[in-house]
């Protein structure tokens, strides 16, 4: 039997299935789909398989095939359905296959191959002297070497003398991180009858023993937890090791799931009544689902028109059908309400995928999963990757969101992924949004998806008032407050009221930049070409991209003036000038900074519910999503803080994130109202937010994407190249794109190579081609062959070149 093994090598040359031959004793474990340990060169590898033959070519051939070491799952982490996948993300997002696949596992099962030294049968006492390493290996007989460099760095230069006299060989090990919760259960081996004779037996004073007993009578039949025991009953561990002594209870360790939601209850609300937008656009759903055929929606829903509701129903009869659901929401910030929604109405049937867990939990999740234990899996992008083997629903709420699209390798989308998983299984892909993606409207107009609408809100609530505020008026009657009058007038009132409001800045920290008013010096991270923040909290200055912090200097470190300042807006001062304005505001601020701690996000929504805070003040994580009866003002600070960055979807981020804050405001009963502060209110996207009008937003944003040749009229492909020394990385992206020009249609225009928009990253410097393109059918191919070609060229120079393909970051 033969084994096709994809290595974890993510390099082009490596970027194929190898072949091994199965032991026969290892046959019974392997599929495809496994993780396996395999030589490759001098190193041992984890790799997947992704086929088995019966034999190789010629017998020969055979003999000189290397076997598959070690089989590391009872059950293959990827289904061919997963393998099937990563192949075509190689191809559509030019990256390894091993790579793509690496990107559909949990982290721990991603294993490290590593040196370990390793002690030989001549390593005896007498022959270690006086080395503490010798004496250290003759007891432990192998260790990371590594931790042999780390513990003894003084003999680390003997080593190569010991391996070549025979007292010591090298050899890699991989190991990958998985970890299993156990808990101690207490079983009785007595039946009815003879619990109670048992009881009887006690002594008078073997009251928790006695106690235990009646337990395990009151419970028959059943396993109970030592902790359960000890917290509730007051029982030691003592009296039940005394049982255990007397054979009349079992002590066993018993594998358990790391549960983040075990100690929460959830209560389901009764399902309301559906108005007839949603049973008009649910029948061609149900409809589908009930057919078991591919189909695609795109739901465009105002906020608060009840579309979680219709997702919710469509899953429901997606599990009716004896099928599986994907639930993908845009980032972790939504998932607690999400969450709530789901386990409630699902309960046990729900497992829960994102980066606020643990990586035990994460793992502990997706056996649930792989186990077919769970029918419905909510959760960020990378839960697209759920491993089940009947998908028949994937909702992708919020479907404009950027966050969709992953950054780093592969520089997939979940949206076209989702895509290809529901075509491939026959299933429902249904997307939704107040503010679609232009692509996708585009193409739902074109009839790539089934358009769906919902314009109005639910029970007929009014649409939240809109009111804009001319910032450069403020400034006329001398109002330089970062609140306009009406926003400061309408906090007043709901303060009054007792309502709740919302407060939107698109920007953490104190202040946005530190600058002289001396010499106009301004503080920059000395690794990349950009400002520092300034946090108050800790009085430092941080840059948002590599991390680089430094102490607030108390004078200017150019002219040495004292009148250093901070200038802009965070939410942090924000927040200190709400405190100011309004004493005795409760302010809840939610940013990167106060929702690092696990478990923040959802803590800080349930005070915020709980009513322990008048203002939710926060970046783009309070933007879309959340659902507060008490909500009746939102607040818009800087509206233009998006507007005007060198990004073509800037006007269209605009009026999405304009939209979604407005419409967290009187969603219940409650009216609402909104206030956008802008300098630049005349603006389309600024206009368009305030009519809560959608389409015509889409007919001026069409008209200026055809006439500067953007997507949805033009596809585009990123190459970005970055190195420590400038001349290299210009040198690297010229000839990058002398070799593209002569071999890409006439049609298809090069940009570039440029600087980036933000020059310098991480002390690398960074060069960037743009592709746009209508019609190039053989793109992929020419672009794996323009990679594999600078592959050595990129490699010896130290050039780092990345491929994105239909980019969503362009600074």
């Amino acid at each position: 039997m033969i084994a096709q093994v994809i290595v974890d090598v993510p390099v082009n040359r490596t970027n194929r299935p190898f072949d091994y031959k199965v032991p026969s004793w290892l046959s019974p474990l392997i599929r495809v789909g496994s993780r396996v340990i395999v030589p490759f060169g001098p190193r041992k590898l984890q790799g997947y398989v992704i086929g088995i033959v019966e034999q190789a070519e010629g017998e020969i051939a055979s003999a000189r095939l290397k076997d598959v070491e070690q089989v590391l799952d009872d059950t293959p982490p990827l289904t061919p359905e997963l393998l099937e996948l990563g192949e075509w993300m190689s191809r559509q997002y030019l990256c390894p296959w091993v790579t793509a696949v690496q990107a559909m596992i949990p982290a721990v099962l991603k294993g490290k191959s590593e040196k370990w030294l390793v002690a030989t049968e001549a390593l005896e006492a007498e022959t270690c002297g006086n080395s503490g390493l010798l004496w250290e290996l003759a007891r432990k007989r192998q260790m990371p070497l590594a931790e042999v460099e780390k513990q003894f760095p003084d003999e680390y230069l003997l080593v190569p003398g010991w391996i070549s006299s025979g007292l010591l060989a090298t050899e890699y090990q991989v190991t990958d991180r998985i970890t299993r919760k156990q808990q101690s259960f207490v079983r009785s081996l007595l039946s009815g009858p003879e619990l109670a004779e048992a009881i009887r037996s006690l002594p008078a004073r073997a009251e928790q023993m006695k106690r235990a007993l009646e337990l395990f009578q009151m419970h028959e039949g059943q396993s109970l937890s030592t902790q359960m025991l000890q917290a509730e009953y007051g029982i030691s561990r003592a009296s039940l090791k005394s049982l255990e002594k007397k054979g009349f209870v079992a002590i066993e360790q018993v594998e358990v799931y790391r549960d983040p939601y075990a100690n929460r209850r959830f209560f389901d609300k009764p399902k309301p009544d559906f108005t007839p937008l949603q049973q008009q656009v649910l029948a061609p759903i149900l409809q589908s689902i009930k057919m078991g055929t591919y189909a695609s929606y795109l739901l465009h829903g105002v906020t608060g028109s009840g579309k979680t509701e219709v997702y919710l129903d469509a899953i429901e009869q997606t599990l009716a059908k004896g099928r599986e659901a994907i639930f993908l929401v845009p980032e972790i910030s939504l998932t607690p309400q999400m969450v709530e929604r789901f386990k409630a109405r699902f309960g046990a049937d729900v497992a829960v995928l994102h980066s606020a867990l643990s990586q035990g939990e994460r793992y502990d999740e997706w056996r649930k999963i792989i186990r077919n234990q769970v029918k419905v899996v909510v959760g960020a992008r990378s839960a697209i990757f759920a491993p089940f083997r009947n998908v028949g629903l994937i909702v992708i709420d919020e479907e404009h969101e950027s966050s969709y699209k992953q950054e780093e390798t592969p520089r997939y989308h979940a949206r076209e992924v989702a895509l290809w998983r529901a075509k491939r299984n026959d299933a429902v892909l249904l997307m939704g949004s107040a503010t679609p993606a232009l692509e996708t409207y585009a193409l739902a107009t074109r009839g790539r998806y089934e358009l769906l609408e919902m314009p109005e809100r639910v029970g007929n609530r009014p649409m939240p008032q809109v009111h804009v505020v001319d910032m450069r008026e403020e400034l006329h009657v001398e109002n330089r407050s970062m609140f306009s009058r009406k926003l400061h007038e309408m906090i007043a009132d709901r303060l009054q009221k007792g309502e709740q409001m919302v407060i939107f800045l698109n920007r953490r920290g104190f202040s946005t930049f530190v600058m002289c008013r001396s010499c106009g010096y301004t503080m920059r991270c000395i690794h990349c070409d950009i400002s520092l923040t300034y946090h108050k909290t800790n009085h430092t200055a941080r840059c948002h991209y590599c991390g680089y912090t430094i102490a607030q200097p108390a004078h200017c470190p150019e002219c040495q003036s004292e009148h250093i300042r901070f200038f802009g807006t965070g939410t942090q001062k924000v927040e200190a000038e709400l405190a100011k304005l309004f004493p005795g505001i409760r302010v809840i601020r939610m940013d990167v900074d106060t929702t690092s701690r696990k478990g923040a996000h959802e803590e800080l929504l349930n005070k915020f519910r709980n009513g322990q805070g008048d203002v939710l003040l926060g970046t783009q994580m309070i933007a879309k999503g959340l659902d507060f009866p008490r909500v009746t003002l939102a607040g818009i600070i800087a509206a233009d803080s998006s507007l005007h960055l060198p990004d073509f979807r800037a006007a269209e981020k605009t009026f999405q994130l304009l939209t979604q804050v407005g419409g967290r405001a009187g969603r219940h009963e409650l009216a609402g109202d909104v206030v956008i502060q802008t300098y630049t209110p005349e603006h389309y996207s600024i206009v368009h937010a305030t009519r809560h009008d959608y389409p015509a937003f889409y007919r001026d944003e069409m008209l200026q994407r055809r006439r500067t040749g953007y997507p949805p009229y033009f596809r585009l492909v990123l190459i970005t190249f970055s190195h420590e020394d400038v001349p290299v990385v210009i040198r690297g992206a010229h000839t990058m794109a002398d070799f593209l020009r002569p071999r890409l249609a006439q049609t298809t225009i090069v940009l570039g190579p440029v600087a980036s928009p933000i020059a310098r990253v991480k002390d690398r410097f960074r060069f960037q081609i743009m592709l746009k393109y209508r019609d190039e059918p053989q793109l992929s191919d020419l672009l794996a062959q323009a990679t594999a070609a600078f592959e050595e060229w990129n490699k010896q120079q130290k050039v780092l070149m990345t491929i994105d393909v239909d980019p969503y970051v362009l600074l």
